[in-house]
């Protein structure tokens, strides 16, 4: 697949604010790896800045296993090691100089959290992608979603989401993720064997990159990280998640392909983006 230009060529006298600021609303005490690997894929993405906002308690653990690139913001919390809706207004202020908001990956599921997410998707206008936790939290209150929005299920949540079975959300997940981005005016990722991305008019994509192997913990929050930076350099929602899902397989291929599908971790993948780029027409200077 060749890439779109925002992805294969940068002007000598671009800086990092052309790239995009990425804000990651990630991690809780029992899942903290998962903000460092989506902040860290958004960043060999190609996002120029990111900051990861965390539960303020958890800011001196993160401080030491983050990439260093990677910006901290520490948020109140109403349960030490999880976000809290008193947080809410600290967020809203710091978002006004991001370009695109990551919600999700590693939140858990306390109350406090839960109104949080629902209070930033019903209110924020940014570019948002929402994963994991973050789409639990939006259970039962699916009209908060706004048009554009990117969301990342993989089946079990896809079957939360619509309230059926996970059986039947992979029996027909075609019809499942046109009629589901149809309805609600988002672009859907669903994930899995031959991910799917959709958009609203109905128009899919179907991926024929990766492997049995990239079914491990965080290869989902890297995708998320990879489909945030392609936000923050200018792509469409449609194109970042389609691009997106498709080095990201092709990453895992490349990872799998050295260190072999039943020994492939979400690092790897990581590891893999720059010549996943590197295969799809990306020239370095």
């Amino acid at each position: 697949m060749r890439l779109p230009t925002q992805l294969l060529r940068r002007k000598v006298n671009s800086n990092k604010s052309d790239f995009g600021h990425i804000f990651i609303l990630a991690g809780s005490v029992k899942f903290l790896g998962a903000a460092q690997l989506c902040a860290e894929s958004a960043l060999r993405s190609g996002a120029g800045l990111v900051t990861l906002g965390v539960p303020e308690s958890l800011k001196s653990t993160l401080l030491k296993i983050k990439p260093k690139e990677v910006m901290i913001l520490p948020l109140a919390e109403d349960k030490k090691g999880y976000f809290g809706v008193t947080g809410y207004k600290k967020l809203l202020e710091f978002l006004k100089k991001i370009d695109v908001l990551v919600i999700g990956p590693g939140l858990a599921l306390e109350r406090s959290t839960k109104l949080l997410v629902r209070n930033l998707v019903k209110t924020v206008k940014l570019p948002l992608v929402i994963d994991a936790d973050g789409l639990n939290a939006l259970t039962g209150y699916l009209e908060y979603l706004k048009q554009g929005t990117i969301i990342t299920p993989h089946p079990g949540e896809m079957a939360r989401l619509i309230k059926k079975s996970v059986i039947y959300v992979q029996s027909n997940r075609k019809e499942v993720a046109k009629s589901f981005a149809k309805r609600h005016k988002i672009i859907l990722v669903l994930k899995g064997n031959h991910t799917l991305v959709s958009n609203e008019n109905g128009i899919l994509f179907i991926n024929k990159t990766g492997n049995p192997g990239m079914a491990t913990a965080g290869s989902g929050d890297v995708l998320t990280g990879m489909i945030a930076a392609f936000l923050g350099q200018g792509l469409n929602a449609f194109a970042s998640a389609k691009y997106a899902v498709y080095l990201h397989g092709l990453a895992g291929d490349l990872g799998a392909k050295e260190k072999t599908q039943i020994s492939l971790i979400a690092s790897d993948i990581i590891d893999k983006i720059p010549y996943a780029l590197r295969k799809n027409g990306y020239l370095p200077a």
